[in-house]
């Protein structure tokens, strides 16, 4: 009987601990996309580590010391982020949605802020970013659920730990060491309409076209500089068509760029600069440039900020473009906000902070158009800056803005008398919201980071479809590949920046002590029924007849 009861109270433990098995598998691999890593004017930037072998844990969690913190996008924040490295983590994981509009827009808000302050220091503690998927959710879940379990009584946080609780161990099993990569090729386009008559001046519309977040396999860029390209293309095409008649052929070049390595220093637009004024003997830029128009952030806000090294003085054609740009905002698009921002280029910095001050340093005039104010915004740089965070509406007509503010400038439609809601681009000249939307799911169909724009299939081909929509409305259209001196490189990229990972479902230390408490108390009741089975049948059998009389 005793044996009996023994068998049993074993028995229910097992049951307890096959009722608590998760249906996840025992072992589950997937992708994770590693922090960015690079050096760039001597300085380092992002996570300088890969190899993760710990226990997965919540964020909630009040001890994380050599522990993998798992954060949902919701969970990430700064003060989680330093707390995980101050508690000195093993790593940290964070669940990305597949469809990041049902993210609430404060969310968003919340995690690029976050998103930004990380990347802005260095870090021995490997970060990744994985996209969420049903055995993510469900380790997420889970570990969650043993963060809360922290708040109960001991009795039952202990009994939790030893009978239901299973842990998650993360474990990248790639261990080769991280190696630098210096053979990077920036690739910038130009490509030229020109214009009627001799020494005329030349116009510059620039844009670059990489892409910057957390995480560079997850960085497609779409208003940072997805929209920025896309007004260029736009612009190209809709000028085509009057450069295309000699009658409605402007006295200025309109000159097209779009350049790389732009979320770094703008490299792409400092070396296409010196090849054009330093090393080439016959160049636009050699020649009158009336201004430098950078496009960079504009699908998005109900503002319009113009971005100058200095005040453009009342006399010079960029003085006068911004009133046209001035005008056209108040006569069509009154609850537009224009501001005119002033920065003035500080030489002890290593970096520069927009695209037009690459041409500032040559002394060549030129302001960079954004909705954003601060050039150090979270906006220009976050794996959420995805199509779904486009308005498609704003994005149109910010390029509307442009595109009429450089007709009534290059035409003195002013001075002419025409109205000043005038509208030159309209019916076959006007922005077409099929090729914008076909557009920006080209440019954001694969990451534009600029560390695989030259290394992956998918990425080259979208640098040639560049090309291609250059050579089908422009002239004179050239490839310019810059590659870095190996012995003393501008920036530095890493390897290793996708990783496979595996996920073991396992029981913690606290089960096998339970377990072989367990087996220990079943053998010595076993042991302790045979050394006293005479006493024991003795007792049973008195028992019995008690009960029958």
């Amino acid at each position: 009987m005793l044996l009996s009861v023994a068998a049993a109270v074993l028995l229910l433990c097992v049951q307890c601990l096959h009722g608590s098995a998760l249906p996840a598998v025992s072992s589950y691999e997937f992708t994770a996309y590693r922090m960015q890593q690079y050096d760039l004017a001597q300085q380092k930037h992002g996570c300088r580590g890969a190899i993760v072998v710990a226990e997965a844990r919540s964020a909630d969690e009040p001890s994380l010391t050599r522990r993998c913190v798992i954060m949902k996008v919701s969970d990430f924040t700064t003060e989680r982020y330093f707390e995980a490295q101050r508690q000195n983590a093993a790593a940290v994981l964070i669940l990305l949605p597949k469809n990041t509009s049902s993210i609430p827009h404060d969310t968003i808000q919340s995690f690029m802020v976050s998103e930004s302050e990380t990347l802005q220091k260095e870090t021995l503690m490997p970060v990744y970013v994985a996209p969420e998927d049903e055995q993510l959710l469900y380790m997420y879940e889970e570990v969650k659920q043993a963060a809360a379990t922290r708040t109960s009584s001991i009795f039952v946080r202990v009994l939790r730990s030893m009978v239901t609780a299973t842990a998650f161990q993360i474990l990248v099993s790639n261990n080769a060491p991280i190696k630098a990569i210096t053979d990077n090729a920036i690739v910038t386009l130009e490509g030229v309409l020109p214009g009627t008559g001799e020494d005329i001046p030349t116009i510059v519309i620039t844009a670059h076209y990489d892409s910057y977040g957390l995480a560079p396999w997850l960085s497609y860029g779409a208003d940072s500089n997805g929209s920025g390209v896309i007004i260029l293309l736009e612009l190209a095409r809709l000028f085509q068509k009057l450069y295309s008649s000699h009658s409605t052929r402007p006295q200025y070049h309109l000159m097209f760029s779009l350049t790389g390595g732009g979320k770094y220093n703008f490299l792409g637009t400092k070396r296409w600069i010196e090849e054009n004024l330093d090393h080439a003997e016959s160049s636009l830029l050699h020649d009158n440039v009336a201004f430098v128009l950078c496009l960079d952030t504009l699908a998005y806000g109900d503002e319009l900020y113009m971005h100058v090294s200095r005040p453009p003085k009342p006399d010079t054609p960029m003085h006068a473009f911004i009133q046209q740009l001035e005008e056209v905002v108040s006569s069509r698009f009154p609850w537009v906000k224009v501001g005119l921002v002033h920065k003035k280029i500080n030489l002890v910095e290593s970096t520069v902070a927009w695209e037009h001050e690459r041409y500032s340093l040559r002394r060549i005039l030129g302001f960079t158009l954004s909705h954003l104010e601060d050039p150090k915004s979270e906006l220009r740089g976050s794996i959420l800056d995805t199509m779904s965070q486009v308005d498609f509406r704003k994005l149109k007509r910010n390029g509307i803005i442009i595109a009429e503010a450089l007709a009534r400038f290059m035409y003195n439609l002013s001075d002419k008398g025409s109205p000043k809601d005038v509208q030159v681009f309209k019916g076959q000249l006007d922005f077409q919201d099929s090729r914008i939307s076909s557009l920006l799911s080209f440019l954001t169909s694969v990451p534009r980071a600029a560390q695989l724009l030259d290394k992956e299939p998918g990425h080259i081909l979208l640098v040639n479809s560049l090309e291609h929509e250059f050579k089908r409305y422009l002239q004179q259209v050239y490839r310019h590949t810059f590659r870095q001196d190996k012995r003393d490189p501008d920036i530095t990229f890493f390897d290793q920046m996708n990783q496979p990972i595996v996920m073991y479902r396992v029981k913690p230390a606290a089960f096998d002590l339970f377990l072989g408490g367990c087996i220990a108390a079943y053998l010595g009741i076993v042991y302790y029924a045979i050394q006293n089975f005479g006493f024991l049948y003795t007792k049973l059998k008195a028992a019995v007849k008690s009960k029958h009389q």
